[in-house]
């Protein structure tokens, strides 16, 4: 995740893919608790939608509103939201 020439579109794709297969694995957790390579699966890719998050939000802005670092200004509102369809 550290390329720093990937577009906003292609880093939010990352960050979807990698919440989805948290969202995949959280369900089989729920009922398959002590499966151990599920559990470390659950830590790889929690530890990939992290990378992604970051790598997001370093480059195109927060993607949540409690992501926002500035202590000066609300910077939530400078680039349209993920969800509005204009990343990249």
């Amino acid at each position: 995740m550290a390329n720093t020439d990937m577009n906003c579109s292609t880093l939010l794709q990352a960050v979807y893919e990698a919440s989805f297969a948290m969202d995949d694995v959280i369900l089989y957790l729920d009922t398959h608790p002590s499966d151990q390579d599920a559990l470390n699966y659950y830590q790889y890719v929690s530890d990939l939608r992290k990378q992604a998050m970051d790598a997001y939000e370093a480059q195109c802005g927060p993607l949540m509103f409690d992501e926002v670092r500035s202590d000066n200004y609300w910077t939530w509102v400078n680039n349209p939201w993920p969800w509005e369809g204009e990343c990249g």
